[in-house]
């Protein structure tokens, strides 16, 4: 969809009736309609439809997001020249982010902390919970 359909698209929604706005809801989204004022409503459509056109929220946003909501940890993101360090049965294993961002460990790359955390364990874990950068939220 070109910017200037998405335009078109978004000064219509101005002049349409709560009505009209819920009819356009079900069809752009293919969902139930939500209990909002005509003017919320508004802004929801507004936010659909440019996600359709120019993508949503990344990956790192919907989690963040999830996780704010729920309240109950915050993690922490890794950047460049971090240097993670953690003690597993006997062994300490060091986890630097290059300034690529490439998370490196055992002379390899790997393209995530989960995926490190599992091979030192041979389990599943959390990456982040496993080096720190996940904790319990501030009561």
């Amino acid at each position: 969809m070109s910017d200037k359909v998405v335009g078109d698209n978004l000064a219509s929604l101005e002049t349409m009736s709560l009505h009209d706005l819920r009819k356009r809801w079900a069809t752009i989204t293919s969902s139930p309609v939500p209990r909002l004022s005509a003017a919320m409503l508004r802004l929801a459509l507004a936010w659909e439809l440019q996600a359709q056109a120019f993508g949503g929220l990344s990956r790192r946003t919907q989690q963040q997001l999830e996780q704010a909501a729920k309240g109950k940890t915050k993690t922490d993101r890794i950047t460049s020249g971090m240097r993670l360090v953690r003690e597993w049965n006997g062994t300490v294993h060091v986890v630097t982010i290059d300034d690529e961002g490439a998370i490196c460990w055992s002379d390899q790359s790997w393209n995530s902390l989960s995926q490190v955390a599992k091979a030192i364990t041979g389990t599943h874990w959390s990456g982040p919970a496993f080096f720190g950068l996940k904790t319990r939220a501030a009561a």
